[in-house]
């Protein structure tokens, strides 16, 4: 999760919060990947979860982290909860559970995005391994109850815990339990931002397909391949999900500003204090809503792209596009999501193509898909097939877009090699979850703890 901003610069108009947004198009040459991962810390001897105090906790580990990177740190109310790169080189953050996130640098190439996540892996595995905590990839605790998750330090995270239940029954367990891998990408002007949403939007569940990875939950199977992907389906509906208007034609950054408006907000942060928010839209706040508790100071372009940080659609835009449905995993899947969106959308006849072969799925269509996917996986069925069929055109078209776009290593090798994951999970026909699944079963005698050795980065 990004740092959260003070910018107080006061916003004068509507045309102020789409600007925002706009101002993120750049030149196709300029374009990067951003890449995100989560991943669940705990500890090697017991497999309990790790929490942020002690000789032994998260916070012991980003001291570490710090000391051998010199990266800035991040605080909150005096807490270390983070850290910053130097010169744009990314970030560490605490997801509310302990979940500790790389958000990595912009980078040119799958090669570049790939080999900082195994850089930090190593640092991480450096600093973690003397203290007994290892590290898992994969999209939902497999073990643990929700009262068993630690809580970290962090105001916004507060305030979260206190709402969530007011607007749906899952969001304690998005918060604490859940992993995710994530993209961010670029855009050039409006017209390719609404493309690559549209594209994004519609093909989420099929992501969510070949990236499920969360089949275990305290202990024992729980009857999904995703349980990370329908915890989602009721979070808080109001900021999250597919976005009916991104389908139709004409879709526009002020179109996704104006819904941003009406979503109510989390916090406003003044004087290095956390203000919660949960009661007004942004919409209200502009209108003068809390005006009294902010000390006379208007509201500000900070505020507002704070509060873009807070909304969960599958496919977030800010000043570039986040792919957010597929769970966390190993580290081989950890290069294979950005490889899989950059293909599809980085180069200009693959995005007309996959743009082309989706371009009459409807809003309803993707929504049963997308309530399906956890439970069915590979096997859902669309249409005249099934979402195997959809993941193995999707991969097809990556691998094409990838060798278009001809980014070679040393060795002479394109970013194509990064779908491998994808396309032996798609030669088996089952998802990253039914392999664990069989393995669980025929292996380890139906028991959790090998799993942690398995994923164990």
């Amino acid at each position: 999760m990004a740092r959260d901003t003070t910018d107080l610069t006061p916003i004068s108009s509507m045309d102020d919060l789409v600007d925002h947004l706009r101002s993120g198009e750049k030149p196709e040459a300029a374009f990067r990947i951003g890449t995100e991962h989560e991943k669940f810390g705990f500890y090697r001897d017991t497999l309990a979860p790790v929490p942020y105090e002690g000789e032994r906790g998260i916070e012991a580990v980003l001291k570490g982290m710090q000391a051998r990177s010199g990266w800035e740190p991040i605080l909150d109310e005096g807490r270390l909860i983070g850290l910053a790169g130097t010169a744009g080189g990314g970030a560490i953050s605490l997801e509310p559970g302990g979940q500790f996130e790389l958000s990595g640098a912009p980078l040119e190439t799958i090669f570049e995005t790939c080999a900082e996540s195994n850089r930090h892996l190593a640092e991480v595995k450096a600093v973690a391994s003397p203290l007994g905590v290892e590290f898992l990839g994969i999209g939902s605790s497999p073990l643990w109850r929700l009262d068993d998750t630690p809580r970290m330090p962090k105001s916004r995270y507060d305030i979260m815990r206190r709402y969530m239940p007011k607007v749906g029954t899952r969001g304690l367990d998005m918060m604490f339990r859940t992993s995710t891998i994530q993209v961010n990408l670029d855009f050039s002007t409006e017209a390719d931002m609404a493309r690559k949403m549209r594209v994004g939007m519609r093909l989420q569940p099929v992501a969510s397909a070949l990236f499920a990875n969360s089949p275990f939950t305290e202990g024992q199977p729980n009857g999904m391949v995703s349980w990370r992907c329908g915890v989602w389906e009721d979070v808080d509906n109001q900021r999250s999900g597919l976005l009916p208007f991104v389908f139709e034609e004409g879709f526009g950054y002020r179109d996704y500003a104006e819904w941003a408006l009406d979503v109510p907000m989390y916090f406003v942060i003044r004087d290095g204090r956390y203000i919660d928010a949960t009661a007004i839209t942004f919409r209200q706040f502009l209108d003068g809503a809390y005006a009294d508790r902010l000390g006379g100071q208007p509201p500000s372009m900070g505020d507002w792209t704070n509060h873009l940080s807070t909304l969960f659609p599958d496919v977030r835009l800010k000043r570039f596009i986040e792919m957010r449905g597929a769970d966390g995993g190993p580290w081989r899947e950890i290069c294979a999501l950005p490889a899989f969106w950059v293909g599809l959308l980085y180069d200009a006849d693959t995005l007309a193509a996959v743009d082309s072969l989706t371009k009459d799925w409807t809003f309803e269509e993707v929504s049963i898909l997308r309530a399906a996917v956890p439970r069915t996986g590979f096997a859902t069925p669309f249409r005249d097939g099934t979402v195997l069929d959809l993941a193995r055109e999707a991969v097809r078209l990556s691998r094409e877009g990838l060798a278009k776009r001809a980014r070679l290593n040393e060795e002479g090798f394109d970013e194509t090699v990064f779908l491998s994951p994808l396309e032996e999970a798609l030669a088996r026909g089952r998802t990253p979850a039914e392999e664990l699944l069989r393995l669980h079963s025929e292996r380890w005698n139906g028991e959790i703890a090998p799993l942690f050795r398995h994923l164990a980065y």
